[in-house]
């Protein structure tokens, strides 16, 4: 049996920081992190990014175009986030108004469009699951809540697991295409934990018997370029993770384990119960 090996945790240093380690194809993950009254500059080359405000207040300016004053929450824990979408081939610059912290998801695009901002009222949020397998999460951007807002390949979203519950369960995977069942996507988690000094475990694992069983803390990433995935938080603690996915297309299908899939079939019933 082998170990999937595809976790690390990323610098959370003044700057720019990026991945120690990336089995990835398409995605990229970087995270940039500045003072009040802070700047950084840079490209998208050929990628698209999707700059996800973590907690604080910038001001982006994007092939010249100017989103000022974005960002309300204090941290990830505290409200939906502003977004910035960066197509490729962008120059980009960001000034820090507050201490900021912002997730900067990517994968490589060929689409001609115009920058935009997605802001709180336009991320959808809502229930996964019920009882102890249930989590609430944002949608920001994706083919289901946000057809109209243009990508390449990225698929955003953030999700946010109580103490001692489960996330992404029943565990799922999304390997193969094969639509309408199954879509391809590479993914990455990205990691905080509240109160500080808590953890969460991520699990990932194969049909031929590869698996990943590692704790998470603030600023980890597991990242899944296959594999089936689920996440618990411990008790007294939550997990949130950023999602964020890529493959050939943006249409979202996924593979549940055959052998404990059922699970997801009990929603309806719990939720009778208020569970």
């Amino acid at each position: 049996m082998m170990d999937y090996r595809y976790h690390t945790y990323i610098p959370a240093e003044t700057g720019l920081n990026t991945l120690p380690v990336n089995p990835c194809r398409l995605l990229d993950f970087r995270l940039l992190k500045l003072e009040a009254g802070g700047t950084w500059s840079g490209e998208s080359g050929d990628r698209e990014i999707l700059a996800v405000i973590l907690g604080g207040t910038a001001t982006f300016t994007v092939n010249g175009q100017v989103f000022e004053n974005l960002g309300t929450r204090a941290d990830v824990f505290s409200g939906k986030p502003y977004s910035v979408y960066i197509p490729f081939g962008a120059t980009i610059s960001v000034q820090a108004l507050t201490p900021v912290e912002i997730a900067l998801p990517s994968a490589p695009s060929d689409l001609a469009t115009e920058p935009y901002v997605i802001g709180p009222d336009a991320v959808e949020s809502g229930r996964w699951g019920a009882h102890n397998f249930s989590r609430t999460y944002h949608r920001i951007l994706t083919e289901i809540a946000q057809p109209n807002l243009p990508a390449r390949r990225l698929i955003v979203g953030e999700t946010y697991t109580p103490s001692g519950n489960w996330s992404t369960y029943p565990p799922h995977r999304h390997t193969y295409d094969n639509l309408p069942a199954e879509a391809q996507h590479e993914e990455m988690y990205y990691f905080r934990v509240t109160p500080t000094g808590g953890f969460g475990v991520s699990l990932v694992y194969t049909d031929e018997g590869e698996q990943e069983n590692v704790m998470v803390r603030d600023h980890a990433m597991q990242m899944m370029p296959a594999g089936y995935h689920t996440v618990v938080s411990a008790p007294g603690y939550t997990t949130y993770f950023l999602w964020f996915l890529a493959g050939t297309q943006r249409t979202q299908a996924v593979h549940e384990d055959e052998n404990v899939k059922w699970v997801g079939g009990q929603v309806a019933t719990l939720r009778s119960f208020g569970l």
